[in-house]
C-alpha cells in the first residue's frame, strides 16, 4: 500500500504544482493540459492499481510495471519531439525578426544620414 500512497501523493503534488504554474502564467494552457492529464492518470492508477494489472493482462504484457515504464518513456519521447518542434519554430521566427530589425535599423541610419546632409 505504501507505493500507492507515494504515487498518489506525487500525483497530487504534481497536479497542484501545474495549477500553480498555470495561475502565475509561467506555464501555457496547451502544456498544462498534458501534465494535468499525466498526473490524473497517475492518480487513477495509484487509487485503482488493479486497473493497470487488468490493462496489462488484456494487452498481453507480462508485468504491469513494464507497461507503465514503456508508456512513460513513449509519452516523454512524444513531449520531447513536440518541444523540439516548438523550439525550431521559434528559432525561425526569432531569426526572421532579427533580420527585419536589422533592415529597419539600416533604413533609420540611411534616413538620419540623408537628413544630416541635406
Amino acid at each position: 500500500m505504501t507505493p500507492n500512497l507515494l504515487a498518489g501523493a506525487t500525483a497530487i503534488v504534481t497536479f497542484v504544482f501545474v495549477f500553480y504554474l498555470l495561475r502565475r502564467g509561467v506555464l501555457r494552457e496547451k502544456y498544462a493540459v498534458l501534465w494535468l492529464f499525466f498526473s490524473g492518470a497517475a492518480l487513477f492508477f495509484a487509487i485503482f492499481p488493479g486497473a493497470l494489472v487488468w490493462i496489462s493482462g488484456t494487452i498481453g504484457v507480462a508485468a504491469p510495471v513494464n507497461l507503465l515504464f514503456f508508456t512513460t518513456v513513449f509519452l516523454l519521447v512524444l513531449v520531447s519531439v513536440q518541444l523540439s518542434w516548438e523550439l525550431s519554430r521559434h528559432e525561425m521566427r526569432i531569426r526572421r525578426l532579427a533580420e527585419e530589425v536589422a533592415l529597419l535599423q539600416q533604413q533609420i541610419d540611411d534616413l538620419r544620414e540623408r537628413d544630416e546632409r541635406g
